[in-house]
């Protein structure tokens, strides 16, 4: 669990996955369709992926994958992540997260 606070703290958008989730490639797709530069950790292809998907899931994090922290919190997986654009309250979370910094809302139209 250490390991993942360590992790997550290191910067604005965080994003644990697995190269063969296509759930998470949804999700860092639309991340960076917002202009986010996230870090991402593919669990399957790190040498200590195993400990940090214990970790994230002895948070309570289930399934494991996709998990986002935004501004080093906890957002959620999938579903939280589509909640909150869909609320349009993603962007305003990124940007105060310094994940990114300018934001047209016409970019996406």
């Amino acid at each position: 669990m250490e390991v993942v606070r360590q992790l997550a703290n290191e910067k604005p958008l965080v994003i644990f996955s697995k190269s063969t989730c296509c759930v998470s490639h949804s999700m860092k797709q639309l991340m960076s369709s917002y202009g986010a530069n996230a870090t991402v950790y593919e669990l399957d292809e790190m040498p200590n992926g195993k400990e940090i998907e214990k970790g994230l899931l002895s948070m309570g994090i289930k399934p494991s994958v996709p998990a986002i922290f935004i501004g080093q919190k906890f957002v959620g997986g999938s579903n939280e992540i589509l909640s909150l654009q869909i609320q349009g309250k993603l962007v305003p979370m990124l940007i105060e997260a310094g994940a990114i910094w300018v934001w047209n809302k016409t970019s996406t139209k």
